[in-house]
């Protein structure tokens, strides 16, 4: 077997089939981007295979070591509680599989320059900047880091990308949601609004991001960022991260 550890490519999964076959998807272009790294792609709930299975697999097969990335752009109850406590449990039960879990995908400049792609495949003409203000739409949380989070995000966006504006919004959890910042940004003068996406693959609350989006007649929605080169480029780095961090003794293997 390959000597690298084994990338497991954890996401939450959904009812929705486009959901795993987006994530399907960014997992080629991560195998294209390392050809020979070992890609696994394992499911918290609704889809197979469950992380635990992969992992039993993966054990059985002669496997050692693996990075556990969380497919999340922010630390949240997934990333701190539900994911650790899968792993733990994994761990126990496969002590000759050593599991380190990688750190979540964002905040990072690859997430808002694939933003940037989407918004530019919607229809966004470079020029169009100085008079657009950008809703960055996420699922949301009910963790107030994650809130905070992506306010940070909007807020340094809107610094270094030339927006007239960008707003966060939710589509669950916390307010505002898409729809209502959009008409916040009309009544506050702004011309031309684009609604930007902030998830991975399309489901229910994507959904709900895109139904917001037309009710208050956004001038352009983006598309969820899906298989973009940067979000693959993004889980390379956080892999490289997770393996440097465990040669430097920096990561600790998860146990129970």
């Amino acid at each position: 077997m390959d000597a690298r550890p084994t990338l497991l490519v954890i996401a939450h999964g959904s009812r929705d089939p486009r959901h795993a076959a987006t994530v399907s998807a960014l997992c080629a272009r991560v195998r294209a981007l390392r050809p020979g790294l070992r890609v696994e792609v394992g499911y918290l709930d609704f889809n197979a295979p469950r992380v635990p299975r992969v992992l039993e697999r993966l054990s059985a097969e002669g496997a050692r070591d693996v990075v556990a990335l969380p497919l999340l752009l922010t630390r949240a109850f997934h990333a701190k509680s539900d994911i650790p406590a899968v792993l733990r449990e994994a761990a126990a039960r496969l002590p000759l599989l050593t599991i380190r879990q990688a750190e979540v995908l964002g905040p990072s400049s690859l997430l808002t320059a694939a933003l940037e792609r989407r918004l530019a495949e919607a229809g966004l003409r470079p020029g169009d900047r100085r008079s657009t203000g950008v809703v960055l739409a996420s699922a949301g949380s009910s963790d107030p880091e994650a809130g905070a989070v992506l306010a940070d995000i909007a807020r340094e966006w809107w610094h270094t990308a030339g927006w007239c504006a960008v707003r966060p919004a939710f589509a669950s959890a916390s307010l505002p949601r898409t729809a209502d910042a959009v008409r916040a940004l009309r009544a506050e003068g702004v011309r031309r609004v684009a609604v930007a996406p902030y998830v991975i693959a399309p489901g229910f609350l994507p959904d709900r991001i895109a139904a917001g989006a037309r009710e208050a007649r956004a001038d352009l929605l983006a598309p969820v960022l899906g298989p973009a080169p940067e979000l693959a480029r993004l889980l390379v780095r956080r892999y490289d991260g997770a393996v440097l961090a465990h040669a430097r003794g920096d990561l600790t293997a998860l146990s129970a």
